[in-house]
């Protein structure tokens, strides 16, 4: 199925910079995702989650600065990967053959379908022995949530859209991300907080302590492409 990418920035506002580009499956002309998705099913599942670690390296290698401090961050389907070592096989070749520094690369999945908890701890610390990063997407969303960080502490963890969604006018939410938030900095676990789309939620979870961004607010996804360098940045 062809396909492409989009790339959408991740915000570090304590340091004023973009740390990092999360890559997004597209239609080869910048369609959503979703047409390219209901194409996936168990028999061609592995191929796809091959294609896009392969395409979204690819395009990281010719968009993203030199010096190879960018960060890439690629979805990655645990159901798809059978061996963790013989599937990351093309992932190494993929990035030996462009130059993209193993480092910079982050696996993020998302806890929205049940998994073999074991095969899925298998898999991030495979890919954590060979210098990965790993992040849980859309946490607080998902199955696996507390029980997963009792027994393996990502990189990042990607607090959920829709816990953040109106927090600056709703006193329940606020107390939860705080709490999440303090929680993961005692784990030791980055928190970013996604899908924030307007000033006010951005002002309240800076106030709660989040220092991790991702949304439109920030930049939304260039298909092939950069984003532009998001104005919170500049002001």
């Amino acid at each position: 199925m062809p396909f492409s990418m989009a790339f959408q920035p991740l915000i570090d506002i304590a340091n004023r910079r973009v740390f990092g580009h999360e890559a997004l499956v597209r239609g080869i002309q910048g369609e959503g995702a979703g047409g390219v998705l209901s194409k996936v099913d168990a028999d061609n599942r592995y191929y796809f989650d091959q294609q896009c670690r392969v395409k979204a390296i690819e395009l990281a290698a010719r968009l993203f600065p030199a010096g190879g401090t960018t960060q890439l961050s690629i979805n990655f389907l645990p159901n798809a990967v059978y061996e963790p070592r013989a599937c990351i096989r093309r992932t190494l070749e993929t990035a030996g053959r462009v130059g993209f520094p193993l480092e910079a690369i982050i696996f993020e999945f998302t806890e929205n379908e049940r998994l073999d908890s074991a095969h899925l701890l298998k898999i991030l610390k495979t890919y954590k022995e060979i210098g990965f990063k790993t992040a849980i997407d859309d946490f607080g969303a998902g199955y696996a949530g507390l029980k997963l960080l009792t027994d393996f502490q990502p990189d990042i963890v990607k607090i959920d859209m829709d816990l953040l969604r109106g927090i600056d006018a709703d006193p329940a939410r606020r107390v939860i991300v705080r709490n999440i938030l303090r929680m993961l900095d005692d784990l030791g676990v980055a928190a970013l907080c996604e899908g924030v789309e307007t000033e006010a939620e951005f002002a309240v979870l800076t106030d709660l302590g989040a220092h991790l961004f991702q949304g439109y607010y920030f930049g939304k996804p260039a298909f092939e492409a950069l984003a532009p360098y998001p104005a919170a940045l500049a002001s």
